[in-house]
């Protein structure tokens, strides 16, 4: 890619039309002081003092937030939260990114996903986390929740140019990409090829059937070989169990398999062959939290600005190697930093 290709890619990106349907979550931050730590006088623990907290959209919701920073035109959420004050601030949040959240459906007796994020003042990426509290909704979605998603869905399909599913939620069904909405969404990409229609889910990347999918490498070989995982998360699997892997996935899902292998780049698996996109070398330290994310942004803004399958590998890696390096936080890049980042990888 040539400095002037890229920035015909990044000319197109204001108009961009980008629904983001699936789980989006509160990213809810708080920051403890060590030095003023107090016992309580009732329990006799540790009574952590808080020192300044924040809210971000998480999930579903970095997607969009990554989205944001490079210059989407119109971006639309679709998912649910609860009705409390997790949901207004989770909206809100969407707010500041001018994403509508219209199709963010409210309901009483459902919970807002949150993720409860300590982190500890003085200290940097990984080593400022303490242990993290999730909320989620523990139950099957209610068949009427799941039928007005699908609503939101078929009146939200002819504004947009992408789709972009964010499949964050492990348990089966307990999410909003729920068996029904998923084979709404398989129906809609196979009958409508000139959508733009992007798969990036934790558990079942295997059954996004006509979608453009993301997979991490253990993702990728957990949807073929389900047995199959490294030894540790921080081992990467031999190059021919990803060969293998992605290239049965692809016959699968029957649409290029982009599989992210951390530093290695993002190999695309396709109808006729494999093409390997070296990532971006970044000096240590570095937080991978929402690379994939950031990755799913930077190749959906490219495709939906006419790139070529290696042209949007190449955008996801250069917006995930500017990510990783804000600690502490799920970063976003901005297309005024792309150029140098291109002129990085390039030698």
């Amino acid at each position: 890619m040539t400095p002037q290709r890229l920035a015909q890619l990044i000319e197109h990106f204001p108009s961009t039309r980008i629904a983001v349907v699936g789980d989006f979550f509160l990213d809810k931050y708080q920051e403890i002081d060590p030095a003023l730590d107090e016992v309580s006088v009732e329990t006799g623990l540790a009574a952590h003092q808080v020192v300044r907290k924040w809210h971000s959209p998480g999930a579903a919701g970095t997607v969009v937030n990554n989205l944001r920073g490079l210059g989407a035109g119109r971006l639309f959420a679709v998912g649910i939260t609860g009705d409390e004050g997790e949901a207004f601030e989770l909206r809100r949040a969407l707010n500041r990114q001018m994403c509508d959240v219209s199709a963010l459906l409210a309901f009483a007796d459902l919970f807002t996903p949150v993720y409860h994020k300590t982190l500890v003042r003085g200290k940097a990426g990984l080593e400022a986390e303490r242990e993290r509290y999730d909320t989620k909704n523990r139950s099957a979605l209610p068949a009427q929740v799941e039928n007005l998603l699908i609503e939101q869905l078929d009146t939200l399909w002819p504004e947009v140019d992408t789709i972009v599913v964010a499949d964050q939620v492990e348990e089966e069904d307990r999410g909003v990409i729920t068996t029904g909405v998923r084979e709404y969404l398989i129906s809609r990409a196979l009958s409508d090829r000139q959508k733009i229609v992007w798969a990036d889910s934790r558990r079942r990347i295997g059954l996004f059937t006509g979608m453009y999918a993301k997979p991490n490498e253990t993702e990728c070989v957990r949807a073929i070989e389900a047995s199959q995982s490294p030894a540790h998360h921080a081992e990467r699997f031999p190059d021919e169990t990803v060969i293998r892997c992605g290239r049965a996935l692809q016959e699968r899902l029957a649409m290029p398999v982009f599989v992210t292998r951390g530093q290695q780049g993002i190999w695309i698996f396709k109808e006729d062959g494999i093409e390997k996109v070296r990532g971006v070398s970044v000096p240590e330290p570095t937080d991978t939290t929402g690379a994939g994310d950031s990755a799913t942004a930077g190749a959906v803004m490219a495709l939906a600005a006419g790139a070529t399958l290696a042209e949007a590998a190449l955008m996801a890696n250069l917006v995930a190697s500017l990510t990783v390096q804000q600690l502490g936080t799920t970063g976003i890049a901005t297309p005024d930093q792309l150029p140098a980042r291109l002129a990085l990888w390039h030698p």
